[in-house]
């Protein structure tokens, strides 16, 4: 502990760091919350520079935003310092402490908030998708070209589809012959997998500002009300497509299941929790998406569900470099676990569609 906290009292904070605490349960970067002698605590993130390779550009992306943002906040009349992220700069002014090669930041932590990983209620699931949509409404108007890839291709999904074929031919740790089921269910949705990229590049779907990791748990309720506060994680903040978003959403909370759920038994996607986000979502954004976009929302949540599958089972075959696991076979859990909700939402596509044009 003692280094977490030499490492926070670089940044200015309110009072010297005098613990520091494991926080969270990201799959990326390591998060602590740290506490200082005079009652003031912050959230300590170790960024994982194998993943993010250029941090300076990822942290003038999230500074680029979370300004943006807290403008459109205080001219609304909100709280900025509860409505949006805020970076504590390091002591000589930067936004980054180097140690090493491990390179840090620190956030305030918002007190009085709560995340949730997975959907208690309906009206949860609703209020987190008012939060995304307010997000995407606030940064209409952002220049979108300022902002920098922080992962090349992120959700570019024919991309996603060429990395899962060469692991498949890879095959480093000798895995493939027992994941053969799962093999053939990503080759079995190959045309799928551009669908969305290639109507991007037709120009029939607009880049925006877009979040690109919309799940129930990035989003921050106030403990009290449970009303959604804030949206956070920004490290994925790139221009990207506004259906991406929604259906990553989708993919992570339209289920009562935990992402890592090894009873297949148990996982199943709700419509009713389908119905209710994109009410949430529209009820928002929907007057600045185009007809495409709408359109194409039930086609998201399935490419992203579909796409978060093939990269579990695709960093299970090289060995589970990417995601953090905690027990053997952790990936191939995850990867099952959203090929049976792509399964479910493929044979629920009508009625998503519908859905779609109810609340439009």
């Amino acid at each position: 502990m003692r280094h977490f906290l030499e490492i926070a009292d670089q940044f200015q904070l309110q009072g010297r760091a005098v613990d520091a605490q494991p926080h969270g349960g990201g799959h990326i970067n390591d998060t602590f919350l740290v506490k200082t002698d005079t009652g003031s605590q912050y959230i300590l993130q170790r960024i994982n520079t194998g993943i993010f390779k250029d941090v300076d550009a990822l942290m003038n992306n999230i500074l680029l935003v979370t300004d943006f943002l807290k403008k459109k906040i205080a001219g609304a009349g909100g709280d900025p310092d509860r409505e949006t992220l805020s970076v504590v700069p390091v002591k000589d002014g930067s936004a980054l402490c180097r140690d090493g090669d491990d390179c840090w930041r620190v956030y305030p932590f918002i007190e009085r908030a709560v995340t949730l990983q997975t959907c208690e209620n309906q009206e949860q699931f609703e209020a987190s998708a008012g939060a995304f949509g307010h997000f995407q409404k606030l940064l209409a108007d952002f220049p979108a070209e300022t902002l920098q890839e922080t992962i090349p291709n992120f959700h570019n999904t024919k991309s996603r589809y060429r990395d899962f074929e060469a692991a498949v031919a890879g095959d480093v740790c000798g895995r493939a012959a027992g994941v053969q089921e799962e093999i053939a269910f990503v080759r079995a949705r190959k045309d799928f997998a551009s669908v969305l990229m290639d109507m991007q590049e037709r120009g029939e779907l607009p880049l925006r500002v877009t979040h690109n990791d919309t799940k129930l748990n990035n989003v921050l309720f106030d403990g009290e009300t449970m009303r959604s506060l804030a949206v956070v994680d920004l490290d994925t903040v790139m221009p990207g497509l506004s259906v991406n978003d929604f259906g990553d959403s989708i993919r992570f909370g339209a289920t009562y299941a935990a992402e890592d759920e090894t009873d297949l038994e148990k996982v199943q996607f709700e419509l009713s929790l389908f119905e209710c986000y994109t009410r949430g979502f529209l009820g928002e954004c929907g007057a600045l998406l185009t007809e495409n976009e709408k359109k194409m929302l039930p086609v998201g949540a399935i490419m992203m569900t579909f796409e978060c599958g093939m990269r579990f089972l695709t960093d299970y075959l090289n060995g589970d470099t990417y995601f953090k696991i905690h027990r053997e076979n952790h990936n191939l859990d995850r990867c099952r676990t959203q090929f049976k909700l792509v399964r479910d939402m493929e044979a629920a596509r009508e009625q998503m569609d519908e859905a779609v044009r109810r609340y439009s």
